[in-house]
């Protein structure tokens, strides 16, 4: 009772799970061990913070560990955090200039989610001094942007952690294509080395020259020797084809295809070949093409829409249709995009189109 804050959803505390969940009469403890050298382990799935005798008695009542000795009990902390709504897209505060804050103290809770938060912060806060634009990633480009999206127009009414189910463009935003998302703005902000860079190109251009190679060599049924094709596809080919759209089928991958041979024992596909790594990224890439395409141009029929500056200085009383729930929402949150005021909670998408009409109307009188 002492403690009142909300604590983080997925790590419990025992004393938390036995409130939770009362209906259960067991939890599922992990021990795991502190390093390859040490006789020290984490009873993963009991953290408390429990007086110090309490726990030695329920470690003690564990099967296994009835004669251990705690080497450092338990504990709990509590945390204030910064309202996220009060922070610019760029994590600095609207209050005050020049503060950007970022990890925990932004109610988020997990290392990845600190350290993104760090990286984004720290760019801004120099080119900040630079006089630059400052560093902004969308929704459909990194999971970094679903999340500092989520923070200042949703806010937090616990703990935040990033979830691939939070990002609607998911689809996307694959470990396989990171480099490809994000490496162009890193290198043009100085974050990513020359050596990298050069890698990295060099990557983009194999893809590219294979992806070329793949759509310009077409499969005859006619010429094939049919049993690399029944290995390959475990079916019949019942019209020519390229092997861009073969590598679409779910049961062919880029090693199949280099099984391909015509009938006279040539193979379809000759080396050179990509390594293994090259080859599953162009697999997946070719794969997805389809839906990814669809994706894209849902992005860019909104983009326009999405990316419209709302000026500091404008008056939502003004715009007359907006209910005073949304209108006290969007000026608490004062957010810069229409995207932003979307993602607001109880914002919908007919309120974006009558801002969107004031947003023109005020425009035309500054002009």
């Amino acid at each position: 009772g002492v403690i009142e804050g909300i604590g983080p959803r997925y790590c419990p505390s025992i004393e938390d799970k036995i409130h939770k969940f009362a209906s259960k009469n067991s939890h599922h403890v992990f021990i795991e061990p502190e390093g390859l050298n040490t006789y020290e382990y984490y009873p993963n799935g009991i953290s408390t913070s429990l007086p110090y005798d309490v726990q030695v008695n329920f470690i003690h009542s564990i099967k296994g560990l009835e004669n251990v000795h705690i080497i450092r009990p338990g504990y709990a902390i509590e945390y204030d955090y910064y309202d996220p709504t009060h922070l610019k897209d760029n994590l600095e505060s609207k209050e005050f200039d020049n503060l950007f804050l970022a990890g925990q103290v932004n109610g988020t809770t997990g290392y990845e989610e600190a350290a993104a938060q760090g990286l984004m912060a720290g760019i801004n806060a120099v080119l900040k001094i630079r006089d630059e634009e400052p560093f902004l990633l969308r929704r459909d480009q990194a999971y970094l942007g679903v999340m500092v999206n989520d923070l200042i127009t949703k806010g937090v009414n616990e703990p935040y952690r990033m979830f691939t189910s939070r990002a609607e463009y998911r689809l996307s935003l694959r470990e396989d294509n990171a480099d490809e998302r994000l490496t162009e703005i890193g290198y043009k902000l100085g974050v990513v080395s020359e050596e990298r860079w050069k890698f990295f190109q060099e990557k983009r251009e194999r893809l590219a020259r294979e992806t070329e190679r793949l759509k310009s060599i077409w499969v005859n049924p006619g010429v094939l020797d049919k049993f690399s094709l029944e290995e390959v596809v475990g079916a019949e080919l019942s019209k020519e084809s390229q092997l861009y759209v073969m590598l679409k089928r779910p049961e062919v991958d880029y090693q199949k295809l280099k099984l391909l041979k015509t009938k006279d024992g040539e193979s379809l596909l000759p080396p050179p070949y990509l390594s293994d790594e090259d080859a599953e990224t162009l697999t997946t890439k070719v794969k997805y093409s389809g839906y990814e395409d669809k994706q894209k141009a849902e992005v860019q029929k909104n983009l326009e829409k999405i990316e419209t500056v709302i000026p500091e200085d404008f008056d939502y009383d003004s715009a007359k249709g907006l209910s005073f729930e949304i209108t006290q929402k969007l000026k608490k949150i004062k957010p810069r995009t229409l995207g932003e005021a979307l993602n607001i909670s109880g914002v919908t998408p007919a309120a974006i189109s009558i801002l969107l009409v004031y947003l023109k109307r005020y425009r035309g009188k500054k002009e």
